[in-house]
């Protein structure tokens, strides 16, 4: 086992992002097409959603623009897997595709693998054979970077594949480019956009980070997380993985052995406990969507990026989408969409002119919540479903 990292420096983020550690260990180890009067997310017309923004007119009522932010969100990333398994160019312009799709005030990721060289502390053996360790040299956060992601999200079970070390030179990677990571246990990231401050935390099952599975441990986090801020963003790996794990039922779901958490008790756990936006990912395939509480809950964005074939694309595991949500800074929705993407055969996160993911998640949202489930359009707009 190993204790969580932390980072004792402040790295000056491009858009006012402060990164804040919680002093939260103690209390782990006691156990868009609304009328707004801001831009608002929408998915663009034709085949494909884009995703590109849109100033809609003010209304009669409407708050101020100081009041809304836009979020988006991406499931499971790996640009590559060093030495051997690595993007041509450099991995120059891996997320050149979806940039325009991820553009908003603040954009987060779910970072399957370290950014690190290789610290000689591999989690599999040498003669392993259903073990899968990750890994992309410092210098890919340059990319991350570059595709506009603001945050990303260590807490899932490839964050120590390189140990302690991996971990910690993962968070400089990331800060030296200027980004912010979460996902530690006593770390809560607190970001600013069009003068909203949200809170991230990262959940998984792993020491590494918040757990998943001690909801009343993690209901303290995220109640200590919305003094913090204006909103709350839960980022989670939960759920069992494969092509098959399509479906969202209630109760414990295992894997390997593993406890990967209950994600419906979990996901309005936190909702109750404060969070404003749950964003999930971990069964490699994508998941529906509900409203709890006027607050969306994604279970599962999917497979994002799988650079040198280290995410299998063949059928549903290859298809994931950015997420884009605005919220008022008192956590109502204010619209949001869903693009869908795909990974090309080198494993890049590619535009849907299909929109397979869309149809999905639609299927998947009116099967498993018929009368909580996001209402979602041909062109991948959410809305409520008491809109």
């Amino acid at each position: 086992m190993y204790a969580a990292a932390r980072s004792s420096r402040l790295p000056s983020y491009r858009r006012r992002i402060t990164l804040v550690f919680g002093a939260l260990l103690a209390l782990l180890v006691a156990g868009c097409a609304e009328t707004v009067a801001a831009p608002v997310w929408q998915a663009g017309a034709g085949g494909g959603a884009t995703g590109a923004p849109v100033t809609t007119p003010s209304a009669s009522g409407s708050p101020a623009a100081g009041e809304i932010v836009s979020l988006s969100a991406t499931g499971d990333i790996i640009m590559g897997n060093a030495p051997n398994r690595l993007p041509p160019n450099g991995g120059k312009g891996f997320f050149a595709s979806v940039t325009k799709a991820l553009a908003a005030g603040v954009v987060m990721g779910n970072l399957e693998e370290p950014l690190t060289v290789d610290t000689g502390t591999g989690k599999c053996g040498a003669d392993s054979t259903r073990c899968f360790q990750f890994r992309a040299p410092p210098e890919y956060a340059a990319h991350l970077r570059d595709a506009g992601f603001d945050l990303l999200n260590q807490a899932n079970n490839h964050g120590y594949d390189y140990g302690p070390k991996g971990y910690e030179n993962t968070q400089r990677s990331l800060e030296k480019y200027d980004l912010a990571h979460t996902g530690a246990p006593d770390q809560i990231t607190v970001v600013e956009s069009n003068g909203v401050k949200i809170a991230v935390a990262g959940f998984s099952s792993y020491v590494w980070s918040n757990s998943v599975v001690d909801i009343t441990a993690a209901k303290k986090v995220v109640a200590k997380a919305a003094t913090m801020a204006d909103l709350v963003v839960v980022q989670v790996h939960m759920g069992a993985e494969g092509s098959d794990k399509t479906r969202v039922r209630p109760g414990t779901e295992m894997f390997l052995g593993e406890n990967r958490g209950d994600p419906v008790k979990f996901a309005k756990a936190m909702i109750d406990a404060g969070a404003d936006l749950i964003v999930g990912h971990g069964p490699h395939v994508l998941r529906g969507m509900e409203f709890y509480k006027g607050r969306l809950i994604a279970y599962s964005l999917g497979n994002f990026a799988g650079g040198g074939n280290s995410l299998s694309n063949n059928g549903r595991l290859g298809w994931g989408g950015v997420l884009k949500v605005s919220l008022r800074s008192d956590g109502s929705w204010a619209g949001g969409s869903f693009t869908s993407t795909y990974m090309n055969g080198a494993g890049k996160p590619t535009l849907d002119p299909d929109d397979r993911g869309l149809g999905l998640v639609k299927q998947l949202t009116r099967s498993d919540f018929p009368k909580t489930g996001a209402r979602l359009d041909d062109a991948g707009k959410i809305t409520p479903p008491d809109a």
